[in-house]
């Protein structure tokens, strides 16, 4: 695993040591920047159930200027820490070891214009965590959910799908705030 484009370039990443969390493939990752293409530079970024940090942090690399990462697990705190010192991008970001909800709930850091959501599969509750990304979000703010490819992404008033993308198991789904619906 490796940042694939921008200032931290080639270098290599860490994975949690958990067998829970799922390496995102640089096809994957290649395509999902190529989709997103200018809504990253600047961009605000939250990186929700973020694991090792590679999404948020090959955002940051592609020239956002700020990215949180959400992430619970132990094992997942110390990756995210640790890509971040060795791509040297730690002061462009901040860290949270809660339960996505429970972030989601209480005053966050936004608004966002890039969420990137990426929950274990086995966890088939995406609607709770899209419901309260609303606040959160600035306008025009795009969100990409990373699934398994036969679990739907519910429909929320406040966002609207614009693309999705299959790789295997793997669906991409990019959503993108609308005001007033």
């Amino acid at each position: 695993m490796r940042v694939i484009a921008g200032a931290a370039r080639s270098i290599q990443l860490v994975a949690p040591r958990d067998r829970g969390t799922r390496p995102v493939s640089d096809k994957v990752k290649e395509t999902l920047f190529g989709i997103l293409a200018g809504r990253v530079l600047d961009a605000r970024v939250l990186d929700l159930y973020a694991g090792s940090g590679a999404l948020g942090i090959e955002a940051l690399s592609r020239g956002a200027l700020h990215a949180t990462f959400v992430d619970h697990g132990r094992d997942a705190l110390a990756a995210i820490r640790t890509n971040l010192q060795r791509t040297r991008l730690e002061e462009a970001a901040s860290v949270h070891g809660h339960d996505v909800i429970r972030y989601l709930d209480a005053p966050a850091d936004g608004p966002f214009d890039l969420v990137l959501i990426d929950p274990p599969y086995a966890d088939e509750a995406l609607l709770a965590p899209l419901e309260r990304l609303e606040r959160h979000l600035a306008p025009g703010a795009t969100v990409v959910v990373k699934h398994f490819w036969r679990t739907p992404v519910p429909e929320v008033a406040s966002l609207q799908r614009w693309r999705d993308r299959r790789f295997g198991e793997t669906g991409l789904t990019f959503l993108e705030r609308v005001e007033d619906v």
